[in-house]
């Protein structure tokens, strides 16, 4: 009864003073109001249209930055531009017409499986080093300029066509940049419309 009769009177005395909380209370206060006290929802469902929208987990967030990162594009697009040049290299070897002449008889099946490897490899190495490269220095023009647009191909297309043609010179360098340029403008603007 004493101490119910002590916490009347303090009140009572705050109020009279114009004080209602000691700066220790309102430091628990501002503890309280300001620390996360319970569990973060994952599952937080904030209606934007008619349909309601669920909120990403954060390991859902954290392997959707994997698959967006320009590394992991650069790298799928290496083995894809090995598998597709694998098929294109090991259909062009196929009908690659072998005729027999008198100083050259039929090629024997083994001379034509080596011969279909190495097309299909080298098919494959050749659309795998397009598909990375291009793949990658898009990725990054399009981080950097923080657009999806038709630029981000054609300046990536002449990137890559310029690399891969001062292999065999500046001139074919400018070239390459141009041809590959003008087809990844082509081919963006047909995806477009």
């Amino acid at each position: 009864m004493a101490a119910e009769a002590k916490n009347a009177a303090d009140i009572t005395n705050k109020g009279k003073h114009g004080v209602l909380f000691t700066p220790q209370e309102i430091d628990q206060i501002a503890r309280f109001l300001v620390a996360n006290q319970r569990r973060e929802r994952e599952n937080l469902i904030i209606p934007r249209t008619f349909t309601p929208v669920v909120m990403k987990s954060r390991e859902e967030k954290a392997v959707e930055a994997v698959f967006e990162s320009c590394p992991f594009k650069a790298v799928l697009s290496l083995f894809a531009g090995f598998v597709l040049g694998g098929g294109i290299g090991l259909f062009a070897a196929s009908v690659t017409p072998s005729i027999p002449t008198p100083d050259k008889p039929l090629p024997s099946a083994r001379e034509v499986l080596r011969e279909l490897k190495v097309s299909t490899i080298s098919y494959g190495k050749n659309f795998a080093a397009i598909g990375f490269l291009f793949s990658g220095v898009e990725c990054a023009i399009e981080s950097y300029r923080g657009k999806t647009d038709w630029k981000n191909g054609t300046y990536a297309g002449a990137v890559t066509g310029g690399v891969l043609g001062l292999r065999a010179g500046v001139k074919a360098g400018v070239a390459g940049a141009f041809g590959f340029a003008v087809f990844s403008f082509a081919i963006d603007y047909y995806m477009r419309h």
